[in-house]
């Protein structure tokens, strides 16, 4: 554990326009881009720090919950606040928050977003997932098969769930923390409309089934332009079924 002295922390002038929870903000952002803070560091007690970034501490304590919510810090009870560990997964979760508040029509644009990332995941997971990696996603794709190809297709909620663990083996497998946070997120977003789309379009369950072992076996080959064509052709699909859904609404 590294505490930071505040005699250590950058002096900070106010900047017109700015609150001052967003100089609080910008000052811990500086002292740990700086390096006066690293991950996991314990920050200066709340007076110290208060009168280095020149904010009553009602202010600090309001920086400091907007950054605990951005998962950049962690109060810990009785014991002070710290840095967190900074992994991509945690700075890159509220943006789901985000994408939760997008309406309806906008729902398409974000697939287009999920298509172009997870597109380029499959290319990199070509070339750099393990072999663990692999047998998992053989794993899953062979759970869903019966029910698949059950006649009617009534577990809906188990496939699009084997789905998403499918694709998010993908991700993980490219090993880019980043992309891959990125990619989780918009995926739990999509869980509804890929739902719906098994629900009233039977065919394309299979489909998206069969697609989905062509995008394995191409990784499996290491082929990363063909895993990228298969899953962006996959992902084309999806993206269609929605646009004809809008239409429908409309």
């Amino acid at each position: 554990m590294t505490t930071v002295r505040d005699t250590e922390a950058p002096e900070l002038v106010s900047v017109a326009g700015l609150s001052q929870t967003d100089v609080v903000l910008q000052g811990i952002k500086s002292m740990i881009t700086s390096g006066q803070l690293a991950a996991g560091s314990r920050l200066p007690v709340e007076k110290d720090l208060a009168m280095t970034l020149g904010v009553s501490r009602g202010s600090l304590r309001e920086g400091v919950r907007a950054l605990c919510i951005m998962g950049v810090l962690e109060t810990r009870q009785g014991d002070g606040t710290y840095v967190t560990s900074l992994d991509s997964s945690l700075l890159l979760a509220p943006m789901g928050f985000m994408i939760d508040m997008q309406t309806a029509e906008h729902r398409r644009d974000l697939h287009g977003v999920r298509r172009i990332l997870e597109s380029e995941a499959a290319a990199r997971a070509a070339l750099h997932i393990s072999d663990t990696q692999l047998r998992e996603a053989e794993g899953l794709l062979e759970s869903m098969r019966p029910l698949v190809y059950a006649d009617p297709v009534t577990d809906h909620e188990t496939i699009i769930a084997q789905d998403v663990a499918f694709h998010h083996v993908i991700a993980k497998g490219a090993d880019n923390g980043a992309l891959a946070a990125l990619i989780d997120a918009l995926a739990d977003r999509t869980f509804v409309a890929r739902r719906s789309i098994g629900e009233f379009h039977e065919e394309q369950v299979r489909r998206a089934f069969e697609e989905h072992y062509a995008i394995f076996a191409a990784l499996r080959q290491h082929e990363p332009d063909r895993a990228r064509l298969l899953m962006s052709h996959h992902l084309l699909t999806v993206e269609d079924f929605i646009g004809e859904g809008e239409g429908s609404a409309e």
